[in-house]
């Protein structure tokens, strides 16, 4: 016996390689398929349509099948309203449950078909039936009663696309650059951030302490002044010794500018800290003339949020730094919304933490010395990242001096 059902796919399908996708699958996974109509967009702007009948002699595996190619973007042909079940109690989900992408998504309901808020991968869906919202929710958030949407059904996601049109550096994504970053590369995201920057976005940078140890602390500096880095996720480490650079002129007690070991320069991190903990906080340690340079100093100077996520092994921490994750997640997505880029340099952990918040259409780019950190990022479900491997010290100071150039400003 054999068991069949039907999907359909469109938009710039065959351009975005998503055809290709959805029928290596199908056959991956064991099903068939066969197509009902292939209508192939003949101009740029065109979009493709294509209904497909799968079959599998196994209706487990055709129900599997057809959840796999839903990532993909297919929908079932015979399209009906999403089914709603109650969360039992506080954080408990109900089986079968539908689990997001981080794709633009709708569901039907109600006899129409409804945008769901603030997406973001790995969350459940939660309809509320008075305002006729969905909204993305969080399983820590999940609240007894809640009206929760159940497997595919109804559920409509739109995958990034690529049309015949596109630029070279627009869909570099999905990969990672194996060489050092060129002048090229560098000049055409310095280009988007100007664009972004034009255009009042807002671009946030998730850092991590190799952007002092690397020499890249004053070029990171010079990005948040100047307007081009509106919000910073990072950690104790990147904010302790950023303040420990401006204090002591070291960062894990070694001269930045020579790259030689202090005496003792070992426990500055700890004075840092401490000179902090003395002031009350980072905002009190720069208004009262203690932190006078430095990121963490321009944050404060020129009014850009930061929040600092701990972790186990933080020393101290810093009194701004956030140890409770899910409090540190909240104050992540608060900013989440009006982010257009998103520049993650030198830290993997963080890097996939805020991956894990964004929209597949927020361009993300992560900057590490070791390729497996974008590896990672994707692997998690960040399918827009662009990789591109280079240390901190050489990639932040070239995109300064890359938006210097653009905007006829001053290298110095």
């Amino acid at each position: 016996m054999s068991f069949s059902r039907e999907i359909e796919l469109d938009g710039h399908i065959i351009d975005s390689g998503i055809v290709e996708n959805v029928l290596d699958t199908i056959l991956d996974m064991g099903g068939d398929f066969e197509f009902l109509v292939f209508e192939v967009g003949k101009k740029k702007t065109d979009k493709s349509y294509a209904k497909i009948r799968i079959s599998s002699d196994n209706c487990d595996k055709l129900d599997g099948i057809v959840s796999r190619l839903h990532r993909h973007g297919a929908r079932l042909v015979e399209v009906a309203e999403v089914s709603l079940v109650p969360a039992e109690g506080e954080r408990i989900v109900p089986k079968g449950f539908y689990s997001t992408t981080n794709y633009p998504t709708e569901i039907k309901y109600s006899g129409g078909w409804i945008q769901v808020e603030k997406i973001e991968m790995d969350c459940l869906i939660v309809v509320n039936p008075d305002e006729k919202r969905a909204i993305c929710t969080p399983m820590d958030k999940l609240r007894q009663g809640d009206l929760v949407v159940m497997g595919e059904l109804g559920v409509k996601v739109y995958p990034p696309e690529r049309s015949r049109d596109h630029n070279e550096f627009e869909f570099m994504g999905g990969g990672v650059s194996s060489e050092r970053p060129t002048e090229t590369i560098i000049a055409k995201i310095a280009k988007e951030m100007v664009e972004l920057h034009q255009r009042g976005g807002k671009v946030a940078l998730v850092g991590g302490p190799a952007i002092i140890h690397t020499g890249a602390a004053g070029a990171c500096a010079a990005l948040v002044r100047e307007g081009y880095i509106n919000v910073l996720f990072a950690g104790n480490a990147l904010a302790t010794h950023d303040i420990e650079y401006s204090l002591y002129g070291t960062s894990l007690g070694m001269n930045i500018k020579t790259g030689d070991l202090v005496s003792a320069g070992h426990k500055n991190h700890l004075y840092a800290i401490s000179e902090v903990m003395r002031a009350g906080s980072i905002r009190a340690a720069v208004e009262t003339g203690v932190v006078r340079s430095g990121i963490m100093y321009e944050c404060i100077k020129n009014n850009v949020p930061f929040v600092l996520a701990g972790s186990i092994r933080d020393d101290g921490p810093l009194p701004d730094v956030i140890s409770d994750a899910r409090i540190a997640q909240d104050e992540m997505r608060k900013y989440v919304p009006d982010i257009g880029m998103v520049l993650m340099v030198a830290t993997m952990l963080h890097s996939i933490a805020v991956g894990n918040c964004l929209p597949a259409y927020v361009r993300t780019i992560c900057v590490d010395i070791n390729p497996s950190t974008v590896t990672k990022l994707m692997d998690r479900g960040t399918m827009q990242a662009i990789g591109i491997v280079s240390d901190a010290g050489a990639f932040i100071p070239m995109l300064l001096r890359q938006i210097r150039l653009m905007t006829g400003q001053s290298e110095e």
